[in-house]
């Protein structure tokens, strides 16, 4: 478990923080894997007979990975310097660290949540996931 530690409370009163990196995560993951899905058409066709493109467009694609790759990287350090973890970066799912009666938990959130109302153990994960039934 990561140093710091997050009451329910303290997991929403971080959450406009967060939200806004995840949300800007999960917009970048999106582009990343629309131009994956362009970049692996063009190099078929070019490998084929060219049909119209140039080696350009292949270039012209890999730099905007390139740099959405950097403006991603960029969002998942923000959100560790916020403490929480990552656990799904397509779907913005993010873990606060917590402790429940003893165990150490992790509060659950995800892009599109209006706030953090749930937790799972470390084993379960997100299949597990409980309603907030503690307050500290």
């Amino acid at each position: 478990m990561p140093d710091r530690l997050f009451t329910p409370a303290e997991a929403n009163s971080a959450l406009p923080e967060v939200r806004d990196a995840a949300e800007r995560l999960v917009a970048l993951r999106r582009r990343m894997r629309e131009l994956e899905e362009a970049q692996a058409s063009l190099t078929t066709a070019i490998g084929r007979n060219g049909g119209g493109y140039v080696t350009g467009d292949l270039d012209a694609a890999h730099g905007e990975l390139t740099s959405l790759g950097r403006a991603a990287g960029a969002c998942l350090e923000r959100l560790d310097e916020l403490g929480v973890i990552v656990k799904d970066p397509d779907s913005g799912l993010v873990g606060f660290p917590a402790r429940r009666e003893g165990e150490d938990v992790l509060l659950c959130w995800r892009v599109g949540e209006d706030e953090v109302r749930y937790w799972h153990d470390l084993v379960q994960g997100f299949a597990g996931r409980k309603p907030i039934d503690w307050v500290e």
